[in-house]
């Protein structure tokens, strides 16, 4: 922390600008959609500097515009996140759904908070930002508990959102008001508290702040693999890396993380997907406790070589966990795959018995060696079924039945009978659509007058 100058004060970034990244357009030709998020950055800048002594020099903010993208980026966020005064998060729909922005938060409020004066009052150090209305939207916990007055930065902030006024000239002024009001009340709460500099944390670890979407929008994603320093000495370790969870069996054709392509097709789908690894997933789902998240298992079959790991397996495919699928990526261009295949084709299907046998039709059983997913365009059209099948029985298995039973329907034959006897659409008995008795009996009402019933044919009625 010395090297950035951040035990000193005065050195300290003022405000950490928290948002949610936006993809672009996919017409030809779109804008930077984050450019206005900058141009605000830009303009809360020059106002902070306009309302405080900052030397020349020191930084005033900061922004993240990696898009949470490279090797370095979660460092230098969790470095700034644990030196920023006040932390500054645009509030939109697109934000609360964001699992870094919600990293974000946590990791911010993971530091003490003191009044700078003993008559000061308590406040959180979190100074929100109405980027986009929110008025149609339920707030998270963390956010809805803050004490803020939105309206103090002018009636059309509040209105609209400081998006929109950057954006319409019209909203020129009302803009330039709420960044000079936004600008006022950073300096005031860094002035009005003493927020200590925190101890920089791994920013990839740390939960999301946010519990807003529904459980069966989340997807655990695990992964059952090694880490290069324990792969067999008969496999070759090209495919794996420093963590287990940074396997990649489809290389060359991919040489990023199989996990990570997971979860782009993942976010695809709409769910919001983490990733473990199974090691340490496995007792939770052995436990017999109650789902938390649908969940997706990509399981390297050579790690069913080591014999602690193929009985972990072969113990969570008896616990009939159906709200976790499982899926066998299996290179067909890997020549250690080719070799083996038959071998490790039938140890999958031992250890994963009734898993496989819940997956094929069982005349398929007398082929033995269940194929795995031989290429990355086979995965990825397996990973969105494999999804939607965990989250179809999370959802069968985590769905309460109702304290009472359902009223019942109404009907229409009680509706036609009175109290004390039988009636009909004149006074007779039954269902006006369903007769209780065919019209042949001979002491129906209409047979003992000598009538005949009206069937809509030719000739039918009182004769």
């Amino acid at each position: 922390m010395n090297d950035h100058g951040w035990d000193e004060d005065a050195a300290r970034p003022y405000f950490f600008l928290s948002y949610a990244h936006t993809p672009k357009a996919g017409a030809r030709g779109a804008g930077d959609p984050n450019h206005w998020v900058r141009q605000l950055y830009r303009d809360l800048c020059e106002a902070v500097l306009q309302l405080t002594a900052v030397p020349a020099g020191v930084p005033v903010g900061f922004m993240d515009e990696s898009m949470h993208q490279g090797e370095l980026w979660a460092e230098r966020l969790s470095e700034e996140l644990a030196a920023c005064r006040v932390f500054v998060p645009l509030y939109s729909p697109r934000y609360f759904n964001s699992i870094p922005c919600g990293q974000e938060w946590h990791s911010f409020t993971r530091r003490p908070v003191y009044p700078a004066t003993i008559d000061a009052e308590r406040t959180s150090g979190i100074v929100p930002v109405l980027w986009a209305p929110m008025s149609r939207y339920k707030l998270p916990k963390v956010a809805g508990e803050l004490q803020f007055n939105h309206a103090s930065f002018g009636p059309d902030y509040a209105t609209e959102g400081l998006y929109a006024l950057m954006k319409l000239s019209y909203f020129r002024s009302a803009y330039e008001l709420a960044v000079h009001r936004l600008a006022a009340r950073i300096v005031e709460v860094a002035e009005e508290t003493v927020i200590p500099v925190g101890r920089p944390l791994d920013f990839n670890a740390q939960p999301s702040a946010f519990d807003v979407a529904a459980p069966t929008k989340r997807l655990r994603i695990s992964v059952l693999s090694y880490h290069r320093s324990e792969v067999p000495a008969d496999r070759n370790p090209d495919y794996y890396g420093t963590r287990r969870t940074d396997w990649h069996p489809y290389r060359p054709v991919a040489n990023r993380p199989l996990a990570e392509h997971a979860v782009r097709l993942a976010r695809q789908l709409g769910f919001q997907p983490t990733v473990h690894e199974f090691d340490e997933e496995a007792e939770a789902l052995l436990g017999g406790g109650e789902p938390t998240a649908p969940g997706l298992l990509l399981l390297d079959r050579w790690a069913l070589c080591d014999e602690q790991r193929r009985e972990l397996v072969r113990r969570f495919d008896r616990s009939d966990s159906a709200w976790v699928s499982v899926l066998e990526p299996w290179n067909a261009d890997d020549p250690d795959c080719v070799e083996h295949h038959r071998d490790m084709a039938d140890l999958a299907d031992q250890v994963l018995r009734l898993t496989h046998r819940a997956a094929r039709p069982s005349f398929l059983g007398v082929l033995g060696g269940t194929p795995g997913l031989a290429s990355l365009e086979e995965f990825d059209d397996a990973l969105p079924r494999a999804a939607m099948k965990a989250k179809y029985a999370f959802e069968g298995r985590t769905r309460t039945e109702p304290d009472e039973p359902p009223t019942p329907r109404p009907s229409l034959r009680g509706a036609f009978r009175p109290q004390g006897g039988r009636a009909g659409p004149d006074r007779y008995g039954g269902d006006p659509f369903e007769p209780d008795e065919p019209f042949g009996d001979d002491d129906h009402p209409a047979r003992q007058r000598g009538d005949r019933p009206d069937d809509g044919t030719p000739g039918g009625g009182t004769t």
